[in-house]
């Protein structure tokens, strides 16, 4: 079997404005102004959590308790998943076709996974995804190359026939640390230098089918 492996947030989904939201929600809640939504954009890719420490950093909020904000934003975020959030297009028929090509299909996402599953159920494409490993689905996640081998065992596939699609250097660096080929996703919110050592990118998910058909032609 081949298996295509995606990040969520900026390679499926479009969910800055709901994280922004619940940023600038949060750090409100401490009488503390809100970051852009091109500072969020920045913070986006560890998780939760250093998503929530590198707004309070950015906040200069040096006494407030990291591990209570986190457990507020979730609070937060948990209503708010989708509430403006969105499927990148062209996602779904990509992701139609892939299935439609005999590719299997996975998620390995820094998020929690109960959230992660929400947001894909509510875009009505849980069902195409035979695993998903989220940021909690394991002691460890991106870029530690575990994360990424723990989805793909999830999924019962193999390195050697596994692609990891994703838009921040941790994709990349999970995907090379496990032997993996990569797809940099330059429709994302990762600067071009985090497509170092990518196999390919390309700026459109519905590129993704024939640049993965290339990648695993010979394996």
């Amino acid at each position: 079997m081949r298996l295509m492996v995606f990040d969520l947030d900026g390679t499926l989904v479009d969910s800055l404005h709901d994280l922004s939201d619940c940023v600038g929600l949060l750090l409100a809640e401490y009488g503390l102004p809100a970051p852009s939504q091109d500072a969020v954009r920045s913070m986006i890719g560890d998780g939760v959590g250093k998503l929530v420490e590198r707004a309070l950093d950015h906040a200069n909020a040096k006494d407030i308790d990291r591990q209570t904000a986190i457990h507020r934003f979730m609070e937060i975020y948990g209503p708010r998943v989708t509430e403006r959030s969105r499927l990148f297009p062209g996602t779904k028929e990509t992701l139609n076709r892939l299935a439609e090509n005999s590719w299997t299909l996975a998620v390995c996402t820094n998020k929690p996974v109960a959230a992660a599953n929400n947001i894909l159920r509510t875009f009505g494409i849980l069902d195409l995804f035979a695993a998903v490993g989220g940021g909690d689905s394991f002691p460890v996640r991106k870029p530690d190359p575990a994360h990424l081998l723990g989805t793909i065992a999830l999924a019962k596939g193999t390195v050697a026939r596994s692609i990891m699609v994703g838009d921040h250097a941790n994709d990349i660096l999970a995907a090379r640390g496990a032997g993996a080929k990569s797809i940099f996703a330059r429709w994302g919110y990762g600067l071009p230098a985090y497509a170092d050592g990518a196999t390919a990118e390309t700026d459109r998910i519905s590129d993704i089918p024939v640049i993965a058909d290339t990648l695993l032609k010979d394996s």
